[in-house]
């Protein structure tokens, strides 16, 4: 699959004492700064300006840009046999969540310009094939991009098969929000079905060398088993092989022990540069 409101620099404040010009101030009470790291640490990535960071991340990566908004009307083949690849997090005419929220589109809104391709989103699913699509769906995509009800359906598809899941598998799991993100990223590229290189099965390959936090293992440890069975998933397929989405963005954030994806952000993805303040 081929696949912006941010957090405030508050969420990373420590509490600093009252009359700092004192000869000897007073530090803060534990009382005052504990709830406040808590509270820090509670924050997931299903909160709104987390989860816009999160999307402007794998934007980055899917389309070389930071502006997800802009990728609702995005559609081309990028040849790496799964058919067109479009919106806002890649769904692919050859995976079966084009379908399902070209399927999803016209429950809310019969009749829109993309519901007479159901046919042949149908018959190409599985494979790489136009066939019934050409010449005018990439056409017709963008139309139906420029219509609020199709962004939501985009929206509604994103969160039921990808962004939910993974936050849910997370939050189970223990993890904070980067984890969450690179569970996300992970299902968003590879799926969740039942192949070797879909998103249980490298969560379960992470398994055979670390734990979770919620089954008792270090965070970062296991977030590094987890990085290094997803990096193994993706060289199985040659266009998946640059790894650098991980390299050079979730195994930085990592390394530096922000495990609450907290801003500012840099990273380098397929060699560019990005930022998020």
């Amino acid at each position: 699959m081929a696949l912006g409101a941010l957090l405030g620099s508050a969420l990373l404040a420590v509490p600093v004492a009252a009359h700092a010009t004192t000869a000897s101030p007073a530090p803060a009470p534990a009382s005052a700064s504990a709830p406040a790291a808590a509270s820090a640490a509670a924050v997931g990535l299903d909160d709104p300006a987390k989860k816009d960071v999160a999307m402007q991340i794998v934007s980055s990566a899917e389309n070389s840009s930071l502006d997800w908004k802009a990728q609702y009307k995005y559609i081309e083949d990028i040849d790496d046999g799964r058919g067109y690849t479009a919106g806002i997090i890649g769904f692919c005419s050859g995976t079966g969540d084009m379908l399902d929220l070209v399927e999803y589109y016209t429950q809310v809104k019969p009749g829109n310009v993309l519901a007479k391709y159901l046919p042949a989103l149908r018959n190409v699913d599985g494979s790489d094939s136009h066939a019934g699509l050409d010449p005018n769906f990439t056409k017709d995509w963008a139309k139906a991009a420029q219509d609020g009800e199709f962004k939501k359906a985009q929206d509604h598809e994103r969160d039921r098969v990808y962004f939910n899941p993974a936050v849910k598998q997370g939050k189970s799991d223990g993890v904070g929000a980067l984890g969450q993100f690179m569970y996300y990223d992970a299902i968003v590229m590879h799926g969740d079905g039942s192949d070797s290189t879909s998103f249980r099965n490298i969560r379960k390959r992470a398994l055979s060398k670390a734990k979770p936090p919620a089954q008792g293992g270090n965070e970062t440890t296991w977030l590094n088993a987890f990085l290094d069975a997803r990096v193994w998933a993706m060289k199985q397929e040659e266009a998946h092989s640059d790894t650098s989405r991980v390299d050079t963005a979730q195994r930085v954030f990592l390394k530096k022990g922000n495990l609450n994806l907290n801003t500012p952000l840099d990273w380098k993805v397929y060699g560019d540069p990005f930022h998020i303040g």
